[in-house]
């Protein structure tokens, strides 16, 4: 029986991305395989009519490149981590039907999903959480969930396509309760100048019913501008659509290597990593 999810409601916001990690791991096999991802759009009942022809344009193949860059890096530093702290908790802040935390896991660390109490309704359904899992229905924002974490192992926490919605100062606060929480830890997320976010902001503007795009998170300079956040946070970052990896792969075009050259240099795409009071 399939999961029916209707037009025009929270839950279709959910199944867009995730359609766009089956897309990723059709069009560049070689760079970036989601399974769960094939699996849950098989499970699922909704008209992908929309969605599979505009998947033919050029900028969509493209705009599925840059998911699987940055899924791919996120998975990366949060194994990275997990060798030199195995049992930390891996915390997946934002989650939607993402399914990276598991992807990452090595039979010892803790894995929670974090997302609005709607989103983790449709994921116990389509994603139940296993062994040494948990889905925590909350509010990013509100610093209650902090205490639902068991970090005595370390803690690799990351974000991706989140931080974008919120306000700078909130993404400031957040941060710095993240550090006052999981010293030792450390955080990973994607982030962008105020070019690409006012590029971003085309697509959710009128949803967001948002106004002052200037009022919401950007970066250019992640070291200097985040550093000064806070003297225990240790901030360096990298750029996600090179940054960790070349592109040099059948399934890449020159065009859309010269792209990713553009936005890593030219809208600062990047995966932004902070410590929490200790060394990166």
């Amino acid at each position: 029986m399939k999961y029916k999810i209707e037009k025009n409601t929270v839950q279709e916001t959910l199944i867009l991305p995730l359609y766009s990690r089956k897309q990723c791991t059709e069009l560049y096999p070689n760079l970036y395989r989601d399974e769960t991802a094939v699996r849950l759009i098989d499970e699922i009942d909704y008209d992908f009519s929309e969605a599979e022809k505009n998947s033919r344009s050029l900028m969509q193949r493209f705009g599925a490149l840059e998911v699987a860059m940055r899924q791919n890096d996120l998975a990366w530093e949060v194994r990275n981590y997990l060798k030199t702290h195995p049992s930390a908790a891996v915390v997946n802040l934002g989650c939607g039907l993402d399914n990276t935390g598991r992807a990452c896991d090595n039979g010892r660390c803790k894995i929670y999903n974090l997302d609005f109490p709607d989103v983790i309704a449709l994921r116990q359904q389509l994603l139940p959480a296993g062994e040494r899992e948990q889905n925590i229905p909350c509010d990013l924002k509100d610093p209650a969930w902090f205490d639902k974490i068991d970090a005595s192992g370390g803690a690799v926490l990351f974000a991706s396509g989140v931080f974008y919605y919120f306000l700078t100062e909130q993404v400031r606060e957040l941060v710095q309760g993240m550090a006052d929480a999981f010293p030792g830890g450390v955080l990973f997320f994607d982030a962008a100048n105020r070019t690409a976010v006012k590029l971003i902001a085309k697509t959710w503007l009128r949803t967001a019913k948002i106004k002052d795009v200037g009022a919401y998170f950007a970066v250019s300079d992640a070291p200097k501008e985040i550093g000064e956040w806070d003297s225990r946070l240790r901030v360096s970052s990298r750029g996600y659509m090179l940054g960790y990896n070349d592109l040099k792969d059948p399934s890449v075009s020159g065009f859309f290597r010269f792209l990713a050259k553009v936005g890593d240099n030219g809208m600062k795409m990047q995966i932004v990593k902070i410590g929490f009071g200790g060394k990166l």
